[in-house]
């Protein structure tokens, strides 16, 4: 009789069931957010800092955001709180923190003085990070020796907006004119950096040195690492503009590092028998792996 005549549920408690579901997010998968609307709100209050002129503050919040953006991933995969939703909120804080923000830092302090010129490096230097997000979220895995997870492909987005800050930092110990032809100057510099972005030019990573920290050596990094944040926190621009400089002197370095791992690979492939290595290197996978 009971399966004849089933409990009557109204539409009101199946709504309030289901509401109940999508409320019920577990605290790990929001963790990660809350750390991205973080990076946001320091972008977003970099912005804040130009206008009134404390750009050390103004450059520290694009510090913070950077080093944010860094934890927010780690974070995610840490505690196991990976989620289509945080991704999509990371690049869109991306695109503000550092496509955004750098250039009007920029364009307040020094563009404004060839308008229309400093607008546009400022418009494709924002075009640029767009463009590079864009293209790292459609990139599909593939393949790849080790060796390439210690290379980018282009400059990335937080390494473009401290770099792009350069003449900044050297504003502080290096009295820059404000005048025209140093504003043109300034917006081939950020052309440049948009470029870097964008480009398929290999930049060192180093994602996979330093995973495993010997045990002898766990003290003395960490002296070492608080003593580089120290120095950060007391002189910011000098350690940043030496970063900066150290960075764009190493691109070359790293692209040469890349090409040689390239022809390492080409002459292992060569001298390997057909069917042992794939062109990039990789073991082929046969049939029946791939089923």
């Amino acid at each position: 009789m009971d399966d004849l005549f089933p409990p009557v549920v109204h539409e009101s408690t199946k709504t309030g069931r289901r509401f109940a579901r999508l409320r019920a997010v577990p605290f790990r998968i929001v963790l990660p957010n809350l750390v991205t609307l973080l990076a946001l709100v320091s972008g977003l209050t970099a912005i804040r800092m130009a206008l009134e002129a404390r750009w050390e503050w103004a450059v520290g919040a694009v510090v913070v955001a950077a080093l944010l953006d860094a934890v927010d991933g780690r974070v995610a995969r840490w505690v196991k709180g990976t989620s289509k939703f945080g991704a999509e909120l990371d690049s869109l804080a991306d695109f503000v923190n550092f496509g955004v923000v750098p250039g009007l830092l920029l364009y307040i302090w020094m563009l404004s003085e060839v308008r229309s010129l400093g607008w546009l490096a400022v418009i494709a230097f924002a075009i640029a990070m767009a463009l590079r997000l864009a293209r790292f979220n459609v990139m599909v895995d593939k393949p790849k020796p080790d060796w390439h997870a210690n290379f980018f492909t282009g400059m990335p987005a937080p390494a473009g907006a401290i770099t792009v800050l350069l003449p900044l930092y050297l504003n502080d110990f290096i009295t820059i004119p404000h005048n025209r032809a140093v504003a043109v100057v300034l917006s081939i510099y950020v052309l440049f950096i948009a470029f870097m972005a964008v480009s398929t030019i290999p930049t060192f990573s180093g994602k996979k040195m330093g995973t495993r920290v010997p045990r002898e050596r766990i003290i003395p990094l960490s002296v070492l690492f608080v003593l580089f944040v120290a120095v950060l926190a007391t002189y910011p621009f000098p350690v940043l503009a030496l970063l900066a400089i150290v960075y764009l002197a190493f691109i070359p370095v790293g692209w040469n590092w890349y090409r040689r791992h390239e022809k390492r690979d080409r002459e292992a492939a060569a001298q390997a028998p057909t069917g042992d290595v794939a062109p990039d290197g990789t073991a082929p996978v046969s049939p029946a792996e791939g089923v």
